[in-house]
């Protein structure tokens, strides 16, 4: 799977958990862009994610995640 896939991807991730069709994340999206995106959501989110690529985040790469290129970054070592 390419990175630009694995955006493509999130994007449907984050726009099914926000609930919001307009997201589209880049390497350097953070929580400080999506309105919605507090602790409770985060959790959200990292739950959707590790469902949708099959995969489980530790909880330091949870903890150490700076943005959603990082992410991304761990992802593509899971896969």
């Amino acid at each position: 799977m390419s990175r630009e896939e694995i955006f493509k991807a999130l994007d449907e991730v984050f726009q099914e958990v926000f609930d919001d069709d307009e997201i589209h994340v880049t390497e350097e999206t953070t929580a400080n862009d999506i309105e919605d995106w507090d602790s409770l959501e985060h959790i959200n989110l990292v739950v959707a994610v590790e469902k949708k690529f099959k995969i489980k985040f530790n909880m330091g790469e949870v903890n150490n995640m700076k943005n959603v290129g990082e992410m991304v970054d761990i992802i593509i070592s899971r896969l």
